[in-house]
């Protein structure tokens, strides 16, 4: 599943087509919501917001479009009226007057009054967006700290979205080996400069991930293993999907274990595990 960084970057080709313009035509694929179509038409795209894995579509009539891909949905964004081939069923189709917008195969979507949106009970229950420009380190390592969350090993607290909406699997392995902590730590066991360098990591990483397409690797290193001929996939992480090869600071074997059913990298050296 798509982690916070991907669900941006799909919003941000979604928007760029649809901000600031008219919704000439709406399709709802699934009955219940097919009330809302005329509503919406002529009503124009204000923007799109993304919390986490959840798409929030926002109307300057005071609706606004909650979706979310869960495993299967897929946007996509062609010429007006020019359907793709596919046997996908169409969930949402958002046409303006040159482009339309078209979710497939997603089953969760609902239509809110915008400022009744945030009692959506996805949106209740999830933390702040990994990725909001008004998130700022303190505020997560307030969170790392919280009753909530502290005495919670790190490796479940970075996969909970509602410690940080948008973290995921890899993620998680970039930013506890980065920040130098091993996934069975407690934050509640972490001394105050390792809880500032880890909620530093988190959003660093987030955004790294963001601007460089899934990359996590700085952005110099990068270019640097792709111009000796490294692919995308084995040049753009630390440690993530890189069992059994050397770290990229020490050398150690990265080592492949599972933490809450899913898989996590680590490195034995950078990361030392709790006594």
């Amino acid at each position: 599943m798509p982690e916070g960084p991907e669900i941006r970057r799909a919003a941000d080709k979604i928007e760029a087509v649809l901000k600031g313009k008219a919704a000439e035509k709406i399709h709802f694929g699934l009955a219940p919501l097919r009330k809302f179509a005329k509503p919406l038409t002529g009503c124009k795209i204000l923007g799109l917001e993304t919390r986490g894995k959840a798409l929030l579509t926002h109307f300057d009539c005071g609706f606004t479009i909650y979706s979310h891909n869960q495993l299967y949905g897929v946007w996509r964004v062609v010429k007006r009226d020019k359907l793709p081939k596919t046997n996908r069923q169409l969930r949402l189709a958002i046409h303006t007057e040159e482009h339309s917008a078209l979710l497939y195969s997603a089953s969760d979507i609902s239509v809110w009054q915008t400022e009744n949106i945030e009692q959506h009970p996805f949106l209740k229950r999830i933390g702040p967006d990994i990725l909001s420009p008004n998130l700022g380190w303190r505020e997560v390592a307030e969170r790392l700290q919280s009753k909530a969350f502290a005495g919670r090993a790190l490796n479940s607290v970075y996969l909970d979205q509602a410690f940080l909406a948008g973290l995921g699997n890899y993620l998680r392995s970039e930013i506890l080996f980065l920040a130098g902590v091993h996934p069975e730590q407690k934050a509640r066991d972490l001394t105050k400069g390792q809880i500032g360098r880890l909620a530093r990591t988190t959003l660093e990483i987030g955004q790294r991930s963001y601007a460089l397409e899934g990359v996590t690797l700085p952005q110099r290193q990068y270019t640097a293993l792709k111009k000796e001929g490294v692919s995308y996939g084995k040049a753009r992480f630390f440690v993530f999907g890189r069992s059994q090869q050397p770290c990229r600071i020490c050398g150690t074997k990265i080592q492949r274990t599972t933490a809450n059913s899913r898989r996590i990298y680590t490195c034995g050296s950078c990361q030392q595990a709790p006594t």
